[in-house]
């Protein structure tokens, strides 16, 4: 998948505030169920890290692009999503937003905003995946908005609400990653009411 920068950022940005406006109502239910092992605290600090890793990432420039888009960077990082320790780093990026979770989550949410503000897309960073271009990382920290913001919403018990752009860009991103991966024919008909295999069913 290819986006502009001009995409890129304007779902990103949207993704963001329906996360804080998301996190604003969580209330004194930080210690609810979550998502799978996570609380609600662990969580909002493992989506939290969408932020973060921006942030760390462009602290460390690649010298080559060796990830072409947002599809290639979730088909390069599959290995890492059964190492040890993943559920561990949410509940410790949890306790990490301290004793005022929610002002914690604005400040880097703020932070980071303004420093994608001040960028073009055309920065190198490495990723978890390998060098990128900022404008291609970029739709992944949204799609993970998107996604652990409605994980959010459910565990909240309210509607998720996506907005229209981020909500057509993690669209996109999943769309295109069950194309190339040549399981379309399995998401057209998981969307479509058909019975999900007795396995589950991700794309990612």
């Amino acid at each position: 998948m290819t986006s502009s920068w001009e995409e890129s950022s304007a779902a990103f940005f949207d993704a963001s505030a329906w996360f804080l406006a998301t996190v604003d109502l969580v209330g004194d239910r930080w210690a609810d169920p979550g998502l799978g092992e996570w609380d609600v605290r662990a969580l909002v600090g493992h989506a939290s890290r969408s932020y973060s890793t921006i942030e760390t990432y462009l602290e460390q420039p690649a010298t080559a692009v060796e990830v072409v888009d947002a599809v290639a960077y979730y088909q390069a990082i599959r290995k890492f999503y059964d190492t040890p320790g993943v559920a561990e780093r949410g509940r410790e990026a949890g306790r990490a937003l301290g004793e005022n979770p929610v002002a914690a989550v604005h400040e880097i949410a703020e932070r980071v905003v303004a420093l994608v503000r001040a960028k073009d897309g055309s920065e190198l960073l490495t990723s978890l995946g390998g060098g990128m271009r900022l404008v291609d990382y970029l739709p992944t920290r949204t799609f993970e908005l998107v996604v652990h913001t409605a994980d959010l919403c459910r565990a909240l018990g309210i509607q998720a609400d996506v907005p229209p752009v981020a909500a057509r860009q993690a669209l996109t991103v999943i769309m295109d990653l069950a194309m190339r991966d040549g399981r379309a024919g399995e998401l057209l008909l998981v969307a479509t009411g058909r019975p999900v295999p007795s396995s589950g069913f991700s794309i990612l």
